[in-house]
């Protein structure tokens, strides 16, 4: 593939501020222009908000591939039904297109005071990082969650729990790369086999990895889209 021949927009996991695709970008970088849009850590924003500022900072006039980490699946999915010019090609990770785990979510929702900077560090560890966990990983975990609001944790976990994307899907013209984190504590591995089922085409491709799959095994994670690129 000729050197940035295409750009790869991110689009970051709960978070929002796109700092942990570091690892992926060191990984990628001479393959692609990347592109990481962060959503804003004091606004309660839902999806269809977020979905919107979104497409107002895509690439104009040239391809491009996007790709939604964990909570930014269903903006990925929702944004590729719209068909919009220069779209080549959706990744998604570790995500889901309708709520993965709706009685965890349905507890988390009602956390509105509590600051997820204040979460025991052990217990996000073991729910994104698992095995896989570092000293090097749990520090930049802990600097992309902290400047999160209560009330935008709060928002956001309350759109997981109710979202649905699945009809949308049926509505996506372009070739579809889902990586599977295969130790996801988080996504249970239906969350792929529902998506393969509305579209059939969709290419799996798992890897031994916890739910911060993009962050724990980024090689494995750029050559998956290097060569999905290159089929485009």
């Amino acid at each position: 593939m000729r050197k940035h021949a295409i750009t790869l927009v991110l689009l970051p996991g709960m978070d929002g501020t796109g700092s942990l695709f570091q690892p992926l970008i060191d990984c990628s970088g001479d393959f692609f222009d990347i592109r990481v849009i962060s959503y804003p850590t004091d606004e309660a924003l839902g999806y269809e908000a977020l979905e919107w500022m979104v497409l107002s900072s895509l690439p104009r006039g040239e391809p491009y591939i996007l790709l939604g980490e964990s909570f930014s699946g269903p903006i990925a999915i929702s944004i590729a039904a719209t068909r919009p010019p220069g779209l080549i090609g959706l990744v998604l990770c570790s995500t889901f297109a309708v709520s993965p785990r709706p009685a965890v979510t349905a507890l988390w929702a009602m956390a509105t005071a509590f600051p997820p900077r204040l979460a025991p560090s052990v217990a996000l560890e073991y729910l994104l990082l698992g095995r896989f966990s570092s000293k090097a990983l749990s520090s930049a975990l802990s600097a992309a969650i902290r400047p999160m609001s209560p009330a935008v944790f709060s928002a956001r976990v309350r759109a997981i729990h109710n979202v649905n994307v699945l009809p949308k899907l049926k509505y996506v013209s372009v070739p579809i790369l889902y990586l599977q984190a295969l130790e996801d504590r988080l996504v249970p591995r239906s969350a792929a086999g529902l998506m393969q089922i509305e579209v059939p085409g969709t290419r799996v491709v798992s890897v031994v990895a916890p739910h911060c799959l993009l962050q724990t095994a980024p090689g494995e994670a750029a050559a998956a889209i290097g060569a999905f690129a290159e089929q485009l």
